[in-house]
């Protein structure tokens, strides 16, 4: 089928002319028809739209006109949390009511210039804040290898519509684990780059020193390709980096002789579940055998990350948000004075977790508590990244599990914030200290069978590095050709075994 193909494989195809990219995307809405009722990964989508993509492609492939273009008719969706002009843009949240963005995010234009057919407005928790898509204001998503169970957050839609190929691939956003940690549930390759790696005018802020735009694909070549192009500095973005952006491709040649790789031990926490434990100690008996040496390192401060990050995160949070107020844009709850109607339209526009987060935030910020906390948080956040910067003169690349457990029950933790929390616990450092970070495909669980993702961290601007290793690890193994039951026609209610497709 075509939406389970990779770019290389359909570019190649559609400038031979032996396919269409009206047909790639034909192909995208008819997965969408047949599996998105079930698993809800869109919040909305214009079909008219991209077909006048794709056919303004496909008359450029007849004049010959931009055959070189690396993305030439692949169907990309978006998290709901980037500006794509002429489209809704919503957050996951009731308080943008039908606010239609003005203009195009960087990425967006990079991956039109690209010869991407942008589609979609992928479910997300609200306003990025979650780690299960249940804070969605518009209704959870389901995890495609088991409708009982999560996708993972804030990026779930993305994950969720990757692995179950409604899109070729997608765009997500990560603030403290957003699109490692779904890319962990879902079976599929997801990639945080360094912070200030790729531009973030037009992505929504939830918190603005944390928050990196990366791809969702299905697997790490595709991953690279997309890496590259919407990389780069941005003079509408004060905080991206002007580095140069490498060739990713060229780093994936299969060697890792004398790559040297590290094992925090502070990393091994009581919670880890012993499945998910085994399959990443036989992923790295894996990168071993492939010539790279491991060894164990610590990173002193690792446990303060979860404690500074959530006071940081809300502390952004809650300045970023004020934003939406009723008066200048999206939804309003009439009130009889400006501070009422403040109150209404916040109270009833946002969700529990979004009030949870700038109450937290308003909190740490304030008079009496800001040095006491917010700053404090800053301090140990400069020593989280110190450890980092220390452990990488000794190792190329820090290796852990993604996540400490498999994607849990749809219920299961959202009463129970604390807990839900953690599930970022191998994440949320790595934004912290402003690196790269990877998720591949590594294993499963036996039963229910749900994906296990291996994490690789690396340093800033280290993308190519993470990517070689990625690419290596998973051309020696098969996790990555393995597909949900639902992708392969099955029901997905946790029963069915994935197969190769």
């Amino acid at each position: 089928m075509l939406n389970q193909l990779t770019f290389s494989e359909l570019t190649a195809r559609i400038v031979q002319r032996e396919i269409s990219a009206r047909a790639v995307l034909q192909a995208c809405l008819d997965r969408l028809t047949q599996v998105d009722g079930q698993i809800h990964a869109f919040i909305s989508h214009d079909a008219a739209d991209a077909r006048a993509q794709a056919d303004r492609l496909d008359a450029e492939v007849a004049r010959g006109v931009g055959l070189d273009r690396p993305l030439l008719g692949m169907v990309i969706g978006l998290k709901d949390v980037f500006a794509v002009q002429d489209q809704p843009l919503h957050c996951g949240s009731k308080i943008l009511g039908n606010f239609i963005s003005p203009y195009d995010a960087t990425v967006v234009t990079k991956l039109k210039a690209a010869g991407a057919v942008v589609f979609g407005r992928l479910n997300m928790d609200e306003f990025a804040m979650g780690s299960s898509t249940e804070t969605s204001a518009f209704g959870l998503t389901r995890n495609p290898w088991d409708l009982t169970r999560i996708p993972g957050g804030s990026s779930g839609g993305s994950a969720a519509a990757v692995a179950a190929g409604e899109v070729i691939a997608a765009l997500g956003s990560d603030t403290g684990g957003s699109i490692r940690q779904p890319a962990a549930f879902c079976g599929c390759v997801g990639l945080k780059p360094t912070y200030g790696r790729v531009s973030r005018y037009g992505l929504v802020a939830f918190a603005s020193s944390l928050d990196q735009v990366g791809p969702f694909t299905r697997n790490v070549q595709d991953a690279a390709t997309l890496l590259k192009v919407i990389s780069g500095p941005d003079p509408r973005d004060a905080t991206s980096v002007d580095q140069p952006v490498p060739d990713y491709l060229q780093a994936l040649d299969g060697d890792l002789q004398g790559l040297r790789i590290g094992l925090p031990r502070e990393f091994q926490i009581p919670g880890l579940d012993a499945e998910v434990k085994s399959a990443v100690d036989q992923a790295i008996q894996q990168l071993q055998s492939l010539g790279a040496r491991v060894e164990e390192i610590s990173l002193p401060h690792a446990d303060y990350a979860a404690a500074t990050y959530y006071i940081i995160a809300p502390a952004e949070a809650s300045a970023n948000l004020a934003r939406f107020d009723g008066i200048r844009y999206g939804m309003r709850a009439e009130g009889n004075d400006p501070l009422e109607l403040y109150c209404n339209t916040r109270g009833q526009g946002f969700g529990a977790e979004v009030k949870r987060r700038i109450i937290l935030g308003t909190y740490v910020l304030s008079s009496g508590y800001y040095d006491a906390y917010y700053l404090r948080a800053q301090k140990v956040r400069t020593l989280i990244r110190q450890d980092f910067l220390q452990a990488f003169e000794r190792v190329d690349a820090i290796v852990t599990p993604t996540t400490p457990t498999a994607a849990f029950k749809i219920g299961e933790k959202s009463s129970d914030p604390l807990q839900m929390y953690l599930s970022d616990a191998f994440t949320i450092s790595c934004n912290l200290a402003g690196i790269c970070g990877i998720s591949v495909p590594c294993g499963f669980t036996r039963s229910p069978r749900l994906p296990i993702g291996l994490q690789l961290l690396g340093k800033p601007f280290g993308e190519a590095t993470l990517l070689k290793i990625a690419h290596a690890y998973e051309q020696s193994t098969s996790w990555h050709k393995v597909r949900p039951p639902l992708a392969a026609g099955g029901g997905a209610d946790g029963t069915g075994d994935g197969r190769s497709c």
